[in-house]
Order: structure tokens, then sequence, then C-alpha cells
């Protein structure tokens, strides 16, 4: 769609620049990715620096270039250094895929590598085409899960379709469900955490409740088994979240505010004890997604089932999964 110029008439008078670029490249590019745009340098005004904030009047020419071309992507490559990735649908627009723990999901310092970008360019090359407005390639990514977090993640497969998730995602209209399984016994069968988490104010990795630039965060907690304590261990109980938010590190924190972290959470969980020596990371998955198909616009839930590490821990625990097993933890009230 890119490169384009637009020119304003009498009713854009004074109007924000980011204003009237997005709405006049909707519903392909967001005001977000407009706002990226502006800001790499993509967009001129009658041939000047432009500011997202900048006004602009009746007969301005608005010129959006192009980022610059990645470079060509060698599919034998890219197949021959990827990690497989489980593709749970895929169709024109979307690719839904059961993320690994593990797994990072784009490059970054210090995961250049071996990450679902990596795995979903080598399986579908012309994401390569996906690029940001401002040139970065991450190709599709709408809404993302921590490294060690397995799970369900949709992926857009063309323009209009990211434009179409990242709306849903901003207006809430997603359904998330993950499971959880947590140090300690559960006393509440349902609970919700509403508490505002952002970076913490010493620890840079972390995130916190206690942040000085905090964002709303809201997560609804059920109990779906208990896990007696015993001598080697201090119980744990097996939790489904609901977020209605997606903030960074959001169920982890908040489990760990209620004194129940995930099992095996080397961030937040403080000191080891029995029960995590059987995960080597965080025990959360996230099992279902409910979106808006965004061209066929019907409602879609899509399930990655629980993972080995759960399925090990629960047979222990005389906890066995089925399908029913799994429709009845996402239907969970």
């Amino acid at each position: 769609m890119l490169p384009q110029t637009l020119t304003a008439d009498a009713g854009h008078d004074r109007m924000r620049l980011d204003v009237f670029i997005s709405m006049r490249l909707a519903p392909e590019y967001s005001r977000s990715q407009v706002a990226r745009m502006i800001k790499a340098g993509l967009v001129t005004v009658n041939g000047g620096i432009a500011r997202a904030a900048s006004g602009i009047r009746a007969g301005d020419r608005i010129d959006i270039a192009a980022p610059a071309a990645n470079a060509p992507l060698d599919p034998d490559s890219l197949r021959s250094g990827a990690p497989e990735i489980p593709i749970v649908f895929a169709d024109d627009e979307i690719i839904v895929v059961n993320k690994p723990p593990g797994m990072t999901v784009h490059p970054a310092p210090g995961h250049p590598d071996g990450t679902l970008v990596d795995a979903l360019l080598a399986r579908f090359p012309e994401l390569a085409t996906m690029a940001e407005p401002d040139g970065v390639l991450r190709p599709g990514i709408v809404h993302r899960l921590d490294k060690d977090t397995s799970g369900i993640m949709v992926v857009a497969r063309t323009p209009f379709a990211r434009t179409a998730l990242s709306r849903q995602f901003k207006e809430r209209t997603v359904r998330k469900i993950y499971l959880a399984i947590v140090k300690g016994v559960v006393a509440r069968d349902q609970l919700s955490v509403e508490r505002p988490v952002g970076r913490h104010p010493i620890e840079r990795k972390r995130m916190s409740v206690s942040s000085h630039v905090p964002r709303d965060a809201i997560s609804h907690f059920t109990v779906l088994r208990r896990f007696a304590a015993t001598k080697e261990s201090s119980g744990a109980s097996l939790i489904r979240v609901r977020p209605e938010t997606g903030r960074m590190h959001q169920i982890r924190v908040h489990l760990a505010s209620i004194g129940h972290p995930c099992l095996g959470d080397k961030l937040y969980g403080g000191a080891k004890h029995g029960d995590s020596d059987h995960f080597d990371r965080q025990a959360l998955h996230a099992l279902a997604l409910t979106i808006e198909h965004p061209r066929k616009r019907d409602r879609r839930q899509f399930v990655a089932p629980p993972p080995a590490d759960f399925v090990r821990f629960l047979a222990l625990h005389d906890c066995p999964i089925d399908d029913q097993v799994i429709a009845r933890w996402i239907d969970s009230s």
C-alpha cells in the first residue's frame, strides 16, 4: 500500500497529522502504526519534517514513504536453523500456533535467534513483507507470551488482519484462558485481583504492583483442583486464569501478590520447594483464545492442550487430562 501521497482538504483543517493519516489508511494501518511511521521519518508534510501531533491545513501535501526493504530471505537457510512450531490453524488471514516453553516470541537482546518469528518465517516466508511501518520485522505479532510461558497465540498474516486483531486486544474483546499451577493451597474458590502493574521501582527486569508508573490490570482466578500439603511440599493448586488486561508478567505478578506464585517461577516465586522440582519454568500455560475472525467476523475459539510438564505433574497428583476435562476447565465460571 505504501508509498503514498495524500492531500488534506477543508474538512481536515487543523486535524492532527496522525489522526488524518490513520483515517485515510484504515483499516490496514492503525493510529499507533502511523505514529511509528512518523517517528521513523517516513512522513513529510509539504516536504518538511512532521510530528504526529502537528495540525494540518487544507491543501497540505502529505508524503508517506515505504520503509527500507528487508534483505531477501533464503527459505532454505531459514528452515535449516529455525525451530519447529505446532500450527493449530492457518488460513489466508491468521495463523494460530501452540508456542512451546523456552521460546522467545521475537528477537531481543540475549535471544537473537530460535524465536517464534524465526519459526514462522521458515514456514511462511511471505510474512517477511509484514514488517512494521517503521521497518522493524515483527511479522504479524499482535500479542506476546513470556519466553517460558507455553500455549496458544494468534498471528496476523495480512496488514488487514494485524489491524483488526490489534483492535480486538486493545478493546479487550479477546477472551484468554490460562492454566497455572501455583504454590500453596488457595483457600477461596474464586477471586479477582485488580491491582495496577508496572515496572518494579528498583529491579528493572521485574514488574510489580508497587510500581511508580502502574497501568490498570485485572485477573480473575478459579481454583480447579487443590493438592494437599505434605512433608515434602507446601501443597499446590491448579488455577484457571482469565485476564481482562494484558500487562507484561501480569498473571505471574498478580499470583505472587496474593502469596501463590506459579511453581517454578524463578523471578516471582521466591524460595524453591518440593513441588517446584517438577517445573524448570513458571507453570503457566495459555490454554484457550477466542477471537473474532478478521475477515469472516465469526467468533472462534482455539485451544492448546497442556504441555508435557503439566500433564506429568497432574498425573502424579491423580488428575488425569482428556478433552472433556479441558473443555470443563475452559468453561469454568
